[in-house]
């Protein structure tokens, strides 16, 4: 059995489609539905069970002898979120207490990090999984914080010789954007947001740039499809002897104004871009550059492209956000 926590988000329910592509449906969903349409993005697969999230350790303990594989990807995704206690709670606890029990009953654990851990970029993008490394970062806000004490602590689990999982991988997703990220609000992906105003006939409305050497809508992040993502993480499934921290991005960065005109391109309307202030509350948190350095990553051994922006942006949009259901 293969357990994902997340399992019916947006990555979560991408990898739970990609592996029942590949006939393999006993899978172990772990997430909460609450009153929205989230329940669509699992509505074509076919899963074991759907465990609530409070019942994520009972469950594994219950089912020990048969779990093969745990997808950590359940979070508290909201970089804006304020309840730090809750935070810590889903992020923190819950990830540890997962990596506990992965070593100890000799499971493998993939688990969900984030670029959010880079914090303004001031110290690089590379995925040195040291302690060393890892202590020169300083993330932005509680999310990337708490992502980024993860890391650390299993960093030191595996530098002083701590029981680990036959095989961990802790991946640092740069902006994912594909489908079924409709539940996820005001963090959906940029393209999810455009694609109904643009299709109502309104201009693209993007940041103004409030930092020397950046023009407006020139902010600069590494925009992956959900594809890749999935992509890695299935490699992953197929190698256990890999381990390690890795970054999860193309390592090409590309503009936001790039991304509004790939979404044009997609739809077959003439660009029209306006700029608005970014909020004083973001400002001092903003990163206007990611770029994920993908050497180790390669030189583990995935060798698969990367998907070009204009092409997964014209995918997403054709073959999802126009459709009459636009989920996967």
């Amino acid at each position: 059995m293969i357990v994902v926590t997340g399992g019916a988000g947006f990555i979560g329910s991408n990898l739970v489609a990609a592996l029942a592509a590949r006939g393999i449906t006993d899978v172990a969903v772990v997430d909460r539905f609450r009153d929205g349409e989230k329940w669509q993005n699992l509505a074509k697969r076919e899963v074991a069970t759907l465990v609530p999230p409070d019942q994520t350790l009972a469950f594994l303990d219950q089912h020990a002898a048969e779990i093969d594989t745990v997808f950590h990807l359940g979070a508290v995704s909201a970089t804006t979120e304020r309840d730090v206690d809750k935070i810590v709670a889903n992020n923190v606890a819950l990830t540890l207490d997962l990596w506990r029990w992965c070593s100890w009953r000799g499971c493998r654990l993939i688990y969900a990090s984030s670029a959010a851990t880079y914090g303004d970029g001031s110290a690089g993008f590379d995925d040195n999984g040291s302690c060393e490394g890892l202590a020169r970062l300083r993330p932005l806000n509680a999310y990337g914080w708490s992502k980024h004490l993860v890391d650390r602590r299993i960093a030191r689990a595996v530098a002083t010789g701590d029981l680990v999982p036959p095989q961990w991988a802790g991946l640092k997703f740069f902006n994912v954007y594909g489908p079924n990220e409709a539940h996820k609000g005001d963090m959906m992906s940029v393209v999810a947001k455009l694609h109904p105003q643009l299709t109502a006939g309104q201009p693209a409305r993007l940041f103004k740039s409030h930092k020397d050497g950046f023009e407006d809508g020139g902010q600069l992040r590494d925009f992956i499809h959900v594809d890749d993502c999935v992509a890695v993480m299935l490699w992953l499934y197929d190698h256990p002897e890999v381990s390690g921290l890795f970054n999860v991005g193309t390592g090409k960065a590309r503009s936001f104004k790039d991304l509004a005109l790939a979404t044009f391109a997609a739809l077959g309307l003439p660009p029209r871009i306006e700029y608005f202030d970014m909020p004083e509350h973001l400002r001092g948190k903003y990163q206007y550059f990611t770029q994920a350095t993908t050497d180790r990553l390669r030189a583990a051994g995935f060798d698969q492209p990367f998907t070009e922006l204009e092409e997964g942006v014209r995918r997403y949009v054709q073959d999802f956000l126009s459709q009459p259901d636009p989920y996967r």
